[in-house]
């Protein structure tokens, strides 16, 4: 005859520490061996370097020619090239593209990527609003991102904002002193400093958006002339 556990037999069970699979561990080895940005782009779909895979909808790539004399690096992925696979494609990147054609800088022969490659957000309601990347997940992407630069090896790289430049540099930067500021890295790569065309998005005032967008068409000159140096 089957006997009912005593309360004190239920108590000594709850207090048991639950059994817990082990968590899978993370592919670090996909792409290694990849001698092309296209086959780095294919790796990169299943990448699981940090936690932010598990919301995004997919891993947005840099996009661009293998051969570009300039990486343009923004920070991350919005809702928009989350949903579409590609970077720069919201309201960021059209602001992004208008004053790149009024520096003469075509954006098809320019390579375009983010420090992080998966959207981070938070849900409110039926939006997913931004969240910034914080120093772990940039530094889990930035694998990604030295690949880049290897394979491509530009002559000049912008970093669009505070986390492309901690990507880059390896450290955080005071974007607004040194904006404009052209830093040598050991390596020898030239990085150009300035802020993230979502910066100008955020002004609320016509007047000071039409100058920010200014200064940073200013920029931009500055990055055209750059590229040929």
């Amino acid at each position: 005859m089957a006997t009912t556990p005593s309360t004190t037999a239920l108590r000594r069970e709850a207090k048991r520490p639950a059994r817990r699979a082990p968590a899978p561990v993370p592919e670090l080895t996909a792409g290694e061996d990849a001698t092309s940005i296209g086959a780095v782009r294919e790796a990169a779909k299943g990448c699981h370097r940090c936690q932010l895979w598990r919301n995004a909808t997919q891993t947005v790539f840099g996009e661009g020619p293998e051969n570009a004399d300039v990486i343009f690096v923004g920070e991350q992925p919005g809702d928009q090239e989350d949903l579409a696979g590609k970077p720069f494609v919201g309201p960021a990147g059209r602001i992004f593209d208008s004053i790149l054609d009024d520096a003469e800088i075509d954006r098809r022969k320019v390579y375009v990527t983010n420090a992080v490659k998966h959207f981070k957000f938070e849900p409110r309601g039926k939006r997913r609003i931004h969240s910034k990347p914080n120093a772990g997940e940039i530094q889990a992407c930035r694998w990604w991102l030295d690949k880049e630069l290897s394979l491509i090896e530009p002559n000049l790289v912008v970093a669009l904002g505070a986390t492309a430049a901690q990507s880059l540099l390896g450290k955080a930067v005071p974007i607004t002193r040194m904006r404009g500021d052209v830093i040598e890295r050991e390596d020898g790569l030239r990085v150009f400093v300035t802020v993230h065309p979502s910066f100008i998005l955020r002004i609320r005032e016509q007047e000071e958006k039409e100058a920010e967008r200014e200064r940073f068409l200013k920029d931009m000159r500055k990055v055209k002339q750059l590229m040929g140096a």
